[in-house]
């Protein structure tokens, strides 16, 4: 899936942090970001494209020091791909519509899902609110 943003365009409107996350897999230090121990209520979207992705409600304290969140808002926002960087197999996920690098999925989590969606804050945009998803997004195009 190529990205459907233009490179010079994306590299003005984002932070050089929130660029090598999203355009080049980077992955920030753990701690580090603005929504690790974010508790305010409301939807993560995507930082690039503004897609939702995660509710608050879904968001818990894996100890890992990323924004970790155990499903996403609903089903396919979230593309999975094998990762076998640095000497490791695991799965990255990448926003399903403009396909920014967001972190990685891990089996490891809390019931019901199991699963552990291991974010960088840096590919995040946290709109405040209720954390129920909006009107205007339920086709995925991310509003």
């Amino acid at each position: 899936m190529a990205n459907r943003f233009d490179d010079s365009g994306l590299r003005e409107r984002l932070s050089p942090e929130q660029y090598r996350v999203t355009q080049q897999s980077g992955t920030e230090a753990p701690f580090t970001g603005v929504y690790w121990d974010e508790k305010r209520s409301g939807m993560y979207r995507c930082v690039v494209c503004g897609q939702e992705l995660f509710s608050s409600d879904a968001k818990y304290d894996s100890g890992t020091g990323w924004p970790s969140f155990f499903e996403e808002v609903s089903e396919g926002r979230v593309r999975r791909v094998e990762d076998r960087s640095h000497g490791m197999v695991r799965v990255e996920a990448r926003c399903a519509n403009c396909d920014a690098h967001l972190g990685h999925v891990f089996s490891d989590g809390p019931a019901p899902t199991c699963e552990r969606y291991c974010m960088n804050s840096a590919s995040l945009q946290l709109a405040p609110g209720d954390g129920s998803p909006a009107a205007s997004d339920s086709d995925g195009t991310g509003g």
